[in-house]
């Protein structure tokens, strides 16, 4: 089984998004035994709360069942749990890289390098838009999905 974390720094907004978006991709190719999906923060700020409206409506919009969370925050065991670690910016991944004691197995992503970006998905909590917040993460899980079809034999 492949297992995947998505983070960010609240978990209520991006990282959720991202677990709902890639869980949805996963059922559409019937690959539900294969994967287990979840999503962490990087701060304390939001733990034990509900995505945000934002999110729960942008998921609701794109007819997308929103996965059932509560924020919580990554530990550094999570490194050793997890194949694939995936930040949404260059401050998740500094920060998960600090939680998890380095990177040593290189399993910490950010989200749009598997689609051929060093761009960062912006954070809808600061920004309001979920629309793009939205596009980019279907775009990076998308090829998140690809890439891991493609290279990891435990898919196939």
């Amino acid at each position: 089984m492949v297992k995947i974390l998505f983070v960010c720094h609240g978990n209520i907004c991006r990282s959720t998004m991202a677990e709902s978006v890639m869980t949805y991709l996963i059922k559409e190719k019937h690959l539900e035994n294969s994967f287990s999906i979840n999503s962490a923060a990087t701060s304390r700020e939001e733990i034990g709360n509900a995505p945000h409206y934002g999110t729960v409506g942008k998921l609701r919009e794109m007819r997308i069942p929103l996965i059932p969370h509560r924020a919580v925050q990554m530990t550094a065991s999570d490194y050793d749990s997890y194949d694939y670690l995936i930040g949404m910016d260059t401050a998740n991944i500094r920060n998960m890289t600090r939680i998890a004691g380095g990177d040593n197995n290189h399993k910490i992503y950010k989200l749009l390098t598997f689609a051929g970006s060093g761009s960062d998905v912006a954070d809808p909590w600061y920004t309001g838009d979920f629309d793009a917040a939205y596009k980019d993460i279907l775009t990076g899980c998308t090829a998140l999905l690809q890439y891991i079809l493609e290279n990891d034999c435990r898919c196939k």
